[in-house]
């Protein structure tokens, strides 16, 4: 397998963090979001988008967006599962993925905040809009688990919330946000950090890591 990222890219960290879960292994391949060059022709050849990451599978099929690559890794190698096999469990822990996947990350990503810069905004405007995001969906997350056993998200074993979870907090520290607010959602991190699995998937320890 192939995977396309950016080590600082927190929905290619999501899948290097499945895929260390899994025991498999991928030849990462790095595209430099800042430099643009995930827009290059070649890689928009292979994903529309221009986004980060993709996934090149062993017989040539290409999927892209973090959530449906995790899904598949898990749907293909089932252990360890990182869903849980009750419908309505599954269901709370895809709403807690999704809440972070698809309210926070997508509109304080580069792109966005590129476009903002364009737009005229002071470089303090725009960490401003970044934080913000962060902090009103992270508050949300951490009312979604305040009632779930942990130590991770959703009980004793990391899921695909907890994946999406521990990029998401990197970036809400990186845009200034105060996480000690957030006590559920640093203790589901604290677990995960014990977790070969994610310190490896980290983005510091990424060969590409500036």
């Amino acid at each position: 397998m192939k995977l396309h990222g950016y080590f600082r890219s927190s929905a290619a960290y999501r899948v290097r963090i499945a895929l260390n879960l899994k025991g498999l292994t991928a030849e990462h391949l790095p595209h430099h979001l800042r430099k643009g060059e995930q827009i290059a022709p070649d890689y928009l050849a292979l994903n529309p988008q221009g986004l980060v990451p993709t996934l090149e599978g062993v017989d040539g099929a290409v999927l892209t967006q973090s959530l449906a690559i995790i899904e598949w890794l898990d749907e293909t190698h089932p252990n360890p599962p990182l869903l849980p096999k009750d419908p309505l469990r599954r269901a709370k822990v895809r709403a807690f993925a999704l809440a972070i996947a698809c309210d926070i990350h997508p509109v304080q990503n580069l792109k966005v905040l590129a476009r903002l810069r364009q737009l005229g905004l002071p470089e303090e405007k725009v960490t401003e809009w970044a934080a913000w995001a962060n902090r009103e969906g992270l508050a949300a997350c951490e009312a979604l688990i305040k009632g779930e056993k942990g130590p991770f998200c959703f009980g004793p074993t990391p899921t695909i919330a907890d994946l999406c979870l521990v990029p998401q907090l990197a970036n809400a520290r990186r845009f200034g946000v105060d996480v000690s607010a957030f006590p559920r959602l640093l203790e589901a991190e604290a677990a995960a950090k014990e977790m070969k699995a994610f310190a490896d998937a980290a983005p510091d320890r990424q060969p590409d890591a500036e």
